[in-house]
C-alpha cells in the first residue's frame, strides 16, 4: 500500500486533516492502528467504529426465512461494476444460494465449497470475475438465526429492495405483529445504518477495548494539573461519553435524540412488547 493510501485510510478512519495523518503514520512507522490511537491522544481524531471503514466498492445484501438471516457482502474494484445488474444478479443468487443451506454454522470457507448445478460457489466466483473482468471478493459472510424471533432490516443507498452499500438488521421478540412495531424496529434498523454501535451494551465490550479506551483517555488528562480525584471523575465522564457513542443501547435515539435508544425501547414497551435481543450491521 502506498503512502497516499494509508493516508487516505488513516483520513477515513479518524477524519483528521491530510497533514496530521502524513505526519502521525511517519512518526508510527505506517501502523494504521497505532497512529489512530495517537491522533485520538491528541485530540485530533474520533473514536474509530470498525463496523464501516472499508474503501471498497461493491454490495451488501440481507436474505432472510424463517430459519436464519444472511447477510452477503461481495466487494468489486468499481461502483460501476457493483451497481450493474450482472453484479447484483450475482449476489442475489449466492445469497439465495447460501440462505438455502439453512445452516447457522456456515462460514465463508465452508461456503465456497458448496456445490450449486454442479459448480462450487468458488467456482461461480471465478466466473463472474472473468465476465466483468474485475476481481470480486466474497468478503463477509454473517447468519443469524431466526427462531421465536422476528425480523426486520434496513437498506441504506438501496441498489434493489435487499441490496445497498449498508444493511442493518434487527432481532427482537414481540407477542403481536402491528405496524407500530414494524415502524419502531424500521427505525431502530436506520438508527444502527446512521450510528454504527459497536456492541449492544457495555458489558457486551470487550476488555481489551475498554481498557484500552481507558488508557487513551487517562493520558489526555493526565497532564491537566488537576487532583487525582478530580481527574477520576473526568474519566468518568469521558468513559460515558464513550459508551454513549459505542453501544446501541446507550446512544441517543436519531428518531427522538433526547431520548437513548434504552429509554425510547422502555416507553415503546408502555403499549407494546417489543425486547431487543440482537442486532447486525454490514456495510461497505
Amino acid at each position: 500500500m502506498s503512502d497516499l493510501d494509508l493516508i487516505k485510510e488513516l483520513r477515513e478512519k479518524t477524519g483528521a486533516g491530510f497533514l496530521d495523518c502524513k505526519n502521525t503514520l511517519k512518526e508510527n512507522n505506517n501502523n494504521i492502528e497505532e497512529s489512530i490511537d495517537s491522533l485520538r491522544k491528541k485530540g485530533l481524531a474520533k473514536a474509530s467504529k470498525k463496523s464501516s471503514r472499508e474503501a471498497k466498492e461493491g454490495a451488501v445484501g440481507f436474505f432472510s426465512n424463517d430459519k436464519i438471516s444472511i447477510i452477503l457482502k461481495i466487494n468489486s474494484e468499481t461502483d460501476f461494476s457493483a451497481k450493474s445488474d450482472i453484479f447484483l444478479d450475482f449476489l442475489d443468487l449466492i445469497g439465495k444460494i447460501a440462505l438455502k443451506q439453512n445452516d447457522k454454522s456456515l462460514n465463508l470457507e465452508n461456503f465456497l465449497n458448496i456445490k450449486y448445478n454442479d459448480k462450487s460457489v468458488s467456482d461461480l466466483l471465478k466466473e463472474m470475475i472473468a465476465k466483468i473482468g474485475e476481481n470480486l471478493i466474497i468478503n463477509d459472510l454473517k447468519i443469524f438465526s431466526n427462531k421465536e424471533l422476528n425480523v426486520n432490516f434496513y437498506i441504506h443507498n438501496p441498489y434493489r429492495k435487499n441490496i445497498g452499500k449498508i444493511v442493518s438488521a434487527v432481532f427482537f421478540y414481540s407477542d403481536t405483529k402491528n405496524e407500530e412495531i414494524t415502524t419502531f424496529s424500521k427505525n431502530i434498523c436506520m438508527h444502527i445504518a446512521a450510528s454504527k454501535p459497536e456492541a449492544m451494551d457495555i458489558d457486551q465490550l470487550s476488555s481489551t477495548v475498554i481498557e484500552n479506551e481507558k488508557k487513551i483517555q487517562q493520558e489526555m488528562i493526565q497532564d491537566s494539573g488537576k487532583p487525582s480525584n478530580v481527574m477520576e471523575k473526568i474519566l468518568k465522564g469521558k468513559m460515558k461519553k464513550y459508551y454513549s457513542e459505542v453501544t446501541l443501547l446507550n446512544q441517543n435515539f436519531v428518531i427522538d435524540p433526547d431520548k437513548t435508544i434504552k429509554e425510547a425501547i422502555n416507553d415503546f414497551n408502555s403499549l407494546n412488547k417489543f425486547d431487543l435481543k440482537s442486532y447486525a450491521l454490514i456495510s461497505l
